[in-house]
C-alpha cells in the first residue's frame, strides 16, 4: 500500500524506513532554513550531502547539527562554496566539482531570494531573476554530466510563480516599473520552466527534473518583508480563503516545508514528477491562467509548464550567461 502524504508531512516522515547510504546529493542554499533541514534529513538517512553555500563561515555555523546528525547515522556532510549572484563564482564552483568528478544522485536547487528591493547581481542582472534562475541555470547545466543516470534535479519554485510570467523582452526591468513580488514571480516561473526544459533534454538518459513549491514557511527568505507587510499579506489571503469557504492560512514548519523537496527527489516515481510542478508531497494540478486562485491555494499556472515558453527561456538564458548547453 502506498502511503499518502500531505501538507503536514515532514521530511522524516517522507524518508521513514529508507536507507540512503551510498547516495550523493547536492543541496544549494544549505546555510539556512529549508536547505539546512533538507541536508539534515538526507544525511540522517546515510546520504553523503554536499551543501553549496555563498558564505562558508555562515554555512559551517548553520550546519553544525547537520554534521552531527550525519556522523551519528552513517551519513556524510561537507560544504562547497557557491555564490549564485556571481557568474564568476558559479563557474569556479562548477569547475571544482567537475575536476573532482564525483557523481550525484540528486541535485536540489534550493537557494534563493524573495521580494528584494531593486538591485542587480555583479553581472548586472535583476537580483531575483539573476540569483534564483540564471545562477542555477548556469551552475546546473555546467555540472549536468555529474548527475547519474536515474538521477534527479529538483528546482525550488513557489506558488509565487502566479504573481507573474517571465518577461523575456525585459528581464532586468529596464523598461518596466519594478515590483518586488512581480520580480519574484518571474523568477519562480522561470524555475518551473527550467525544470520542463531540463527534463525534456535529459529524460532519455534517465535523468528527470521537477519543480516544487515548499509552502508558506517563516525563514530567512522573508527578511526583506516587514512584519506589517507580512501581516497584511496573510490578512488578504485569509479574506480570500474565507470568501471561498476555506480554512485560514497556516504557516508550515520548516520540516514540513522541506518535505516536498525530498519526496520529489527521493520517494516519488520518476515518471510521476518528471517535468511537473509538485506541492504538499504530490503533483500539482494545472490551473488555467484566467481562473482566480489565492496564493495559499494549490495549483500551477499553465504558462509555467508551457514547453514553448520553456524553450524560449532556455535560449534567452543562454544568451544572458554567455554559454550554450
Amino acid at each position: 500500500m502506498i502511503k499518502l502524504f500531505d501538507a503536514t508531512t515532514t521530511t522524516d516522515e517522507v524518508l521513514a524506513g529508507l536507507n540512503l547510504s551510498g547516495k550523493r546529493i547536492l543541496v544549494t542554499g544549505a546555510s539556512a532554513g529549508l536547505g539546512v533541514e533538507t541536508a539534515r534529513a538526507l544525511a540522517a538517512k546515510g546520504a553523503h550531502v554536499v551543501g553549496a553555500v555563498r558564505d562558508l563561515a555562515k554555512g559551517k555555523a548553520a550546519t553544525a547539527e547537520v554534521s552531527k546528525s550525519a556522523s551519528e547515522h552513517g551519513g556524510k556532510f561537507n560544504l562547497h562554496e557557491l555564490d549564485l549572484a556571481s557568474l564568476k563564482s558559479v563557474r569556479a564552483s562548477s569547475d571544482k566539482l567537475l575536476e573532482q568528478g564525483d557523481k550525484f544522485d540528486v541535485v536540489i536547487a534550493n537557494a534563493g531570494v524573495m521580494a528584494t528591493p531593486l538591485g542587480h547581481t555583479v553581472d548586472g542582472f535583476e537580483t531575483q531573476f539573476g540569483t534564483n534562475h540564471l545562477g542555477h541555470f548556469l551552475f546546473i547545466n555546467r555540472i549536468a554530466s555529474l548527475i547519474k543516470s536515474g538521477g534527479r534535479l529538483i528546482n525550488l519554485s513557489s506558488s509565487g510563480h502566479r504573481f507573474a510570467n517571465v518577461d523575456l523582452n525585459d528581464p532586468n526591468f529596464e523598461h518596466t516599473a519594478y515590483e518586488p513580488f512581480v520580480a519574484y514571480g518571474r523568477s519562480k516561473t522561470a524555475n518551473i520552466l527550467f525544470s520542463v526544459a531540463f527534463d525534456k533534454r535529459h529524460k532519455e538518459n534517465g535523468i528527470r527534473a521537477a519543480a516544487v513549491h515548499p509552502g508558506g514557511i517563516k525563514t530567512e527568505l522573508g527578511r526583506h518583508m516587514g512584519d506589517d507587510q507580512l501581516l497584511a499579506m496573510v490578512s488578504k489571503i485569509n479574506e480570500q480563503l474565507a470568501a471561498g469557504g476555506h480554512e485560514p492560512f497556516k504557516f508550515k514548519s520548516i520540516p514540513q516545508g522541506a518535505a516536498t523537496s525530498v519526496w520529489a527527489g527521493i520517494v516519488a516515481g520518476a515518471d510521476e514528477v518528471g517535468g511537473r510542478y509538485c506541492e504538499n508531497c504530490h503533483v500539482g494540478k494545472v490551473v488555467a491562467d484566467d481562473i482566480a486562485i489565492t496564493p495559499a491555494s494549490e495549483g500551477v499556472r499553465a504558462y509555467a509548464l508551457d514547453p514553448v515558453a520553456a524553450e524560449a527561456l532556455w535560449k534567452k538564458s543562454e544568451e544572458m550567461v554567455g554559454e550554450t548547453f
